[in-house]
Order: C-alpha cells, then sequence, then structure tokens
C-alpha cells in the first residue's frame, strides 16, 4: 500500500518521497489512518521500523493549515529531539509548517527566538521544556496533538515527574500518541493516566532484533577486552563501526586506546557537551570518523545510514538495551553485524538476552589471538572462520 492511500495529502506524500521511503512500514500503515482519525494510541515497535514518521506524518497532514503551537513531541535525549526535527524538517520539505527543537547543552536565546517568532511544532527533552515554560516562553492554549516518544526510556531516565508536571499545563483536550520500545507495568499506568479510550498498535510483541542483523559473541576475560577490540578491528573488513561502553570513563578510555593505535575515533556520552555531541554525530555521520564509541544514550537517538557493525565492548544493562543497541546497524532493510564481548561475569546477562530473542547466539574465536587466560568450551563456539571475520 502506498503513502497516498493512507489519508495522507500530496504534499504530505511528496515530503516523505523526497526522503527515499515509497512504501510505509507495518507500525506506518497501522498507526497512521488511527491518528488521522483522531485516535488516542499507545504504540510499541521495535527500533528501525520507522515509528517516527509513523506518528509525524500524520500530524503534519492534520496541521497543514492554520498557525500556532499545535504539536508537542516529548524525547527522553537531546540527540533524539534533534534527529526527530530533523525528520519533521525533511517530511514538510513542501509544506508552511514551523518546528523547533528545545533542548539543554545549547544556549537558550535561539531556542527563545524561534518561540517568539512563532512554530507550529515543538519537539523537546523534558528539562529544558519546563525551563521555558517557567519564562513563560511556551504557550499550550491551542495545543492539539501530544507526543510521549520513547516513553520506557524517559522513565528510566528518571522523567516522569518533569512529564507530570508538563501534562498538568497542556490542554485536557487533545490527541495524545503515546510510543514505547517496551510496555513494562509503569508504562501502562501511564498511559492509563494520559491516554483516553486508546488503540494499541504493536509491532513485533517479542523484543527481537530487526532482520538483517548477524549477531555473535566473544568470549573474552574483561581484562583483554580491548585487546580482543583492536584484533577484531584489525582483522573484520568495517565501513563504520559503533562501539557501546556501559559508562562515560569507559568510553573515553577506549576511544582513546584507539586513537592511540591509528583509528579515526568520535565519543559521545553524557559528560560531553552538546556541541562536542554534535560534532562526534556528525563527522560520524559525514565518514571523518569510522568508529564512534558511545554509552547507551546514542541507543536510540542514532539514526545513520551504512553503520556496518556495532560492538558492545560492555554488556548492556537490560537485554531490552541489547536489541535498541544492534538495531542501529541494519537500518533500513541492510544488513550488518553486531559483536559482543563477553566476559565470565557477564554471562548471566547473555542468558536474559537469548531467553528474550528466543535463541542461542553464536561464539566465536578470533585466530592468533591469546585465549590462556579464558576458560574454553570449544563445543559451543562456531568456526573461527565464520561471518565475524568474513570480508565483506
Amino acid at each position: 500500500m502506498p503513502f497516498s492511500q493512507l489519508g495522507l495529502s500530496h504534499n504530505v506524500v511528496r515530503g516523505v518521497r523526497a526522503v527515499g521511503y515509497h512504501e510505509p512500514t507495518p507500525i506506518q500503515s497501522q498507526a497512521i489512518p488511527l491518528i488521522l482519525a483522531g485516535k488516542d494510541l499507545l504504540g510499541t515497535a521495535r527500533t528501525g521500523t520507522g515509528k517516527t514518521a509513523a506518528f509525524v506524518l500524520p500530524i503534519l497532514e492534520k496541521l497543514k493549515t492554520g498557525s500556532g503551537l499545535r504539536a508537542l513531541i516529548l524525547l527522553p535525549t537531546r540527540e533524539l529531539a534533534a534527529q526527530v526535527e530533523t525528520n519533521v524538517r525533511d517530511y514538510a520539505r513542501f509544506l508552511t509548517l514551523r518546528c523547533t527543537a528545545l533542548y539543554g547543552g545549547v544556549a537558550m536565546r535561539p531556542q527563545l527566538e524561534a518561540l517568539r517568532k512563532g512554530v507550529d511544532i515543538v519537539v523537546a527533552t523534558p528539562g529544558r521544556l519546563l525551563d521555558h515554560i517557567n519564562r513563560g516562553a511556551v504557550k499550550f492554549h491551542q495545543l492539539q496533538i501530544l507526543v510521549l516518544d520513547e516513553a520506557d526510556r524517559m522513565l528510566d531516565m528518571g522523567f516522569l515527574p518533569d512529564i507530570k508536571r508538563i501534562l498538568a499545563r497542556l490542554p485536557r483536550k487533545r490527541q495524545t500518541l503515546l510510543f514505547s520500545a517496551t510496555l513494562p507495568v509503569e508504562i501502562e499506568h501511564l498511559a492509563r493516566q494520559t491516554l483516553v479510550a486508546p488503540v494499541l498498535v504493536e509491532v513485533d510483541k517479542r523484543a527481537t532484533p530487526v532482520e538483517g542483523v548477524a549477531q555473535f559473541l566473544y568470549e573474552v576475560p574483561r581484562h583483554l577486552k580491548t585487546k580482543l577490540l583492536l584484533k577484531i578491528l584489525q582483522t573484520t573488513l568495517t565501513t563504520s563501526v559503533l562501539i557501546f561502553t556501559r559508562t562515560k570513563h569507559g568510553a573515553d578510555k577506549v576511544a582513546r586506546v584507539l586513537h592511540q593505535h591509528g583509528h579515526s575515533v568520535a565519543r559521545i556520552h553524557g559528560d560531553r557537551s552538546q556541541g562536542q555531541r554534535s560534532h562526534s554525530l556528525e563527522g560520524f555521520r559525514a565518514g571523518r570518523y569510522k568508529i564512534l564509541v558511545a554509552t547507551d544514550i546514542a541507543a536510540r537517538g542514532l539514526d545513520v545510514e551504512g553503520i556496518s557493525h556495532v560492538i558492545n565492548y560492555d554488556m548492556p544493562a537490560t537485554p531490552e538495551d541489547y536489541i535498541h543497541r544492534i538495531g542501529r546497524t541494519a537500518r533500513a532493510q541492510a544488513i550488518g553485524d553486531a559483536f559482543t564481548l563477553v566476559s565470565p561475569e557477564e554471562e548471566g546477562t547473555v542468558r536474559a538476552i537469548e531467553n528474550l530473542i528466543g535463541k542461542k547466539l553464536p561464539r566465536v574465536i578470533v585466530p592468533d589471538f591469546d585465549y590462556r587466560a579464558t576458560p574454553l568450551h570449544p563445543a559451543q563456539r562456531s568456526s573461527p572462520a565464520g561471518r565475524g571475520l568474513r570480508a565483506r
């Protein structure tokens, strides 16, 4: 079914086609007609399934005439807010709608100026939006649509009190769309508080990686992880690599070692300024940096085409975070590899991930690497000539 049969007008369809998309994904096919019909919606979909367009396109359709702040999109991180604002501008290129993003780490003045000139859509993180609300810079009396995107991540990051303060400032009569990768009890409770007779749209009830991602585990003692990472990068043909660490200190350390070994590498984490984070992302997208080292702040907010490999230097905090991490590769029906370095104390997380995705992950031995400090279990590992070391 083409986008034109979902109830979208010519200029909205022109915008999405100009970005390079011609057929809607399942989440888009299900959600867009419901949103256009004015329904409150609770949507779940794994990363990389086109969820952003599923709510942005019908919002553009509903707001294409008129003026004033009529749509608010709340997200947990600066990177997500910046990315969604870019998506809105791209899809709305043949419309006259105005959009601005409000997030921390950058100066307030340009954001205040954009609000003063007038906008139709605001994309914001909760904390910075409250700053503008407290200044009296943003008014919601015309608001028609609220989107809570990545709701589970916002709750994980402790934003629930801020979200409640924001909700108290919004008109009760509005359309509310809540999107979450998972549906824990807390999200169900928030949905009951904020949605009116919502329609549930579920795509992939089981949290599974996107198709096209080949996953491999590399058992290694923790103190040999950096050495093994260097060996993998040396023996694997890559185009661009996203490496995840658990901590900001770990990201700095890994990036420093990679730089010392001649790799073009950038890093993003919570202690980096917004300017530094934007510089790193832009350089990674443009190919100036072949490797980006990041904490989980990038797991859901990073949208970069052509990432060939995701490497989990550290295991994620939850099995669901593993899905979001490896979803940064194999986007838009491409293929990619996900490598995870596993120390003995992380085996419990591996079992939880395998239970979640419903399958065992193959284990790979890197040739010519000294595993003397590692208890070997050859029967559990795949051939060293497997895909993990193949040339693309």
